[in-house]
């Protein structure tokens, strides 16, 4: 059935109201107002041709959010219209959040960068590496133990460089699908990463980019750094302090009906996909690497925080050489294997554009940002004094454009 755009353009004046955001005109900020709208035109020819159910896109310029606007349904069956207030999915844009957190502890001395992860995680002390055998060795596929050179270190998790068994890639690949299996209901993050830390490396740290669980080792980090548990750290020392009262790992009753539904295409159509997360009543599991679910006005919030070099209304979380410091290139020349980050490099928990051309993207050089599995999306440009940003709720979502054909929109229409 091919979906009819419904727009709900909401006042950005009274929807911002008592957030301490301010608004203004595209124009006054170096927007045309005239262009802006190819932001709308890209995300109804989604909706129209029934890839998506309905997007909300923000777009703000040196402070001002200038452009918010929900688009189609939340929920298919009910044809209840998206909002600007709906709560999405955030998946992988914890990631950020969850660095954040961790470097937090980094301003406090509470560890260097280069410390071996396992000084407070000893799990992951005298780790092996899986070395696929080569063809000759045996008939059936399989691989070799050998020790690793060098220890995993904070940076190493944070880049993806440290080798961790992912169920996308590497020679242990089997084990690290059997592993996501193997959680149970009551479990907490600790007993996910004490399993993680048994399965090999798929190659040794610091040598390779590889996209897994990295972040999740983070969150563990955090909580005994700290002495808190994840969710509890987030909220008393970011999601509350900057005022981000819709975010949260597991959605309060009071919030859940305005979660948007999330979808998957099948057969053809749009097929509501059955996705607990964070509307489980009893979750106990704060995932660092993709537990989150929030609104866009809140993301905003935490992507202006970063955008101001770690401060947000006179709260400040962490210093502006510190952001800077995240945002630099931390992988070198690896190369990061996946053709969506072709002219990026990568920083400590966001993608960071190092050559436009490379990337064929309108983006400037500095640029940073991630994604989430839901599709959601954001991107920070400090050149421009810019921020754009997605929520959609579509897994997967890789066949489409829909990110890039935002991102083009908005960044065509600067005009200064």
């Amino acid at each position: 059935m091919k979906l009819r755009s419904i727009i709900a353009i909401a006042a950005i004046a009274v929807c911002l109201q008592g957030a301490k955001i301010q608004q203004g005109k595209p124009e006054d900020v170096g927007i045309s107002s005239e262009r802006l709208k190819r932001v709308h035109e890209a995300m109804r020819r989604y909706i129209d041709a029934g890839e998506v159910a309905g997007t909300v896109t923000l777009v703000a310029r040196k402070g001002r959010v200038v452009h918010l606007e929900a688009q189609g349904v939340s929920d298919i069956a009910t044809k209840a219209p998206m909002k600007t207030d709906h709560i999405f999915r955030l998946a992988s844009m914890t990631k950020p959040v969850t660095s954040i957190a961790a470097m937090m502890l980094h301003e406090e001395s509470r560890f260097l960068l280069h410390d071996p992860v396992s000084k407070f995680l000893p799990e992951f002390k005298d780790m092996k590496v899986a070395v696929a055998n080569r063809p000759h060795e045996r008939l059936a596929p399989g691989y070799d133990l050998i020790p690793a050179v060098r220890p995993i270190s904070i940076q190493h998790i944070l880049t993806h460089t440290a080798g961790l068994a992912s169920g996308t890639a590497g020679p242990a690949i089997d084990l690290s699908k059997k592993l996501a299996a193997e959680r149970k209901p009551g479990d907490v993050l600790g007993d996910h990463i004490a399993r993680l830390a048994k399965l090999p490396l798929n190659f040794q740290p610091g040598d390779a980019w590889e996209y897994g669980p990295g972040t999740d080792v983070v969150g563990r980090l955090v909580e005994v750094v700290s002495g808190q548990t994840l969710d509890r750290f987030f909220r008393s020392r970011i999601l509350d302090p900057l005022g981000m009262k819709d975010t949260h790992f597991y959605l309060p009753d009071g919030q859940l009906p305005r979660l948007a539904a999330a979808y998957e295409k099948k057969d053809g159509k749009l097929a509501k996909l059955n996705t607990p997360g964070p509307a489980a009543r009893d979750g106990r599991f704060y995932s660092g690497g993709g537990g989150l679910a929030g609104s866009i006005e809140d993301y905003y919030r935490f992507t202006q925080m970063l955008l101001n070099g770690g401060q947000l209304d006179g709260t400040r979380l962490v210093s502006r050489k510190t952001i800077e410091l995240m945002t630099a290139n931390h992988i070198g020349k690896v190369p990061m294997w996946r053709d969506s980050l072709r002219g990026y490099r990568f920083g400590l928990g966001f993608r960071v554009m190092a050559d436009p051309g490379e990337a064929a993207k309108l983006v400037s050089v500095g640029s940073y940002g991630w994604g989430g599995a839901y599709g959601t999306y954001f991107w920070v440009d400090p050149k421009e004094d810019m921020i754009g940003i997605l929520m959609v709720q579509l897994m997967p979502y890789a066949h489409l454009n829909l990110r890039y054909d935002f991102q083009n929109a908005v960044t065509q229409a600067l005009i200064d």
